[in-house]
């Protein structure tokens, strides 16, 4: 009888411990380690300008939070190539930092899988405007830039790290050129559209249309005026500046991305060439053989983009 009591005292004492066991080993358990898209843009040093932009647009609560979400991240080359250091950064305000990390976030997962192929599929992003996705042999671009790494995983969501700043779109083409300070080009617009014998619709079909302009800078002009021996572009007869201005247009958005070596349609008619070899380069056939070269590309409009080039076209 005895030797049952004390089995039975000890089978209490081991019932009785199991809580304290159970307890202890909650107490040693760690803590589930956090993995948002914030904590991997704070958690890489390839992120820091990133990380900047976060904290100044106070996006770091909001990219922490359930999503799912996908982040286009540029990475610090990706800022130091578009001309954006932290103290660009800090010059900016809170709302306009926001509304340009926005332009990169998209309300869902989006694995690069699951990217559509062919070009530019229309996505709405968190700001409200539209990005452009293409997936083909040569990766996954979005409005023409590459991703350098896809599939960066996240708690909630996914990152694909770009080789540059996504700009949102200030306005259409004619508005961008407006604000991308191309005087010239403006100027030879307005020449073209109300001059004696121009086009008064060329004007609103820069900014309706849905189109690619390789836009001439200043400068360009100011070396076509040298070579014809002029010193303003109203010196120029309007049907020639028309006619050299439709050269420059081509249908629909062609981002870098969509540009291949050899003869690219303009709108109008006739054709450039295209040389992607040793740099981006784009000639007129009556240019004698001098290249354009594009000097910066995909230039977001609201309807369409523009691409940047050293010499003016010539048909």
């Amino acid at each position: 009888m005895t030797s049952q009591k004390n089995l039975f005292k000890v089978s209490m004492l081991m019932l009785l411990s199991i809580p304290v066991l159970i307890s202890s080993c909650k107490k040693d358990d760690p803590a589930p380690v956090s993995n948002t898209i914030t904590d991997v843009v704070v958690g890489s040093a390839n992120f820091s300008t990133l990380e900047a932009a976060v904290l100044k647009a106070n996006l770091q609560t909001t990219l922490s939070g359930a999503g799912p979400f996908t982040v286009f991240a540029p990475d610090n080359a990706a800022f130091t190539a578009s001309g954006i250091t932290t103290t660009t950064l800090n010059s900016l305000t809170s709302s306009q930092v926001s509304n340009i990390l926005l332009y990169h976030t998209i309300g869902a997962k989006i694995m690069a899988a699951d990217v559509p192929v062919g070009p530019n599929a229309k996505v709405v992003t968190a700001s409200g405007d539209s990005v452009f996705v293409t997936k083909n042999a040569n990766g996954v671009f979005v409005n023409g830039t590459k991703v350098n790494t896809a599939d960066v995983a996240a708690d909630n969501g996914v990152i694909h790290s770009l080789s540059a700043v996504l700009m949102p779109p200030s306005g259409n083409i004619v508005e961008t050129a407006i604000a991308s300070g191309l005087d010239s080009l403006v100027k030879a617009v307005l020449r073209a559209t109300n001059g004696p014998g121009g086009d008064p619709t060329l004007a609103a079909t820069l900014g309706s249309a849905k189109l690619t302009v390789f836009a001439p800078t200043n400068a360009a002009f100011t070396q076509l005026l040298s070579a014809l021996s002029l010193t303003r572009i109203d010196d120029i007869p309007v049907a020639t500046l028309l006619a050299v201005l439709r050269y420059h247009v081509v249908g629909g958005r062609a981002f870098s991305s969509d540009l291949a070596n050899g003869s690219l349609t303009m709108l109008a008619s006739g054709n450039t060439t295209v040389s992607l070899t040793s740099g981006a380069k784009i000639t007129g056939n009556g240019n004698g053989g001098n290249a354009s070269n594009i000097t910066a590309v995909n230039i977001m409009c609201r309807n369409g983009v523009v691409h940047l080039i050293d010499r003016v076209l010539l048909p």
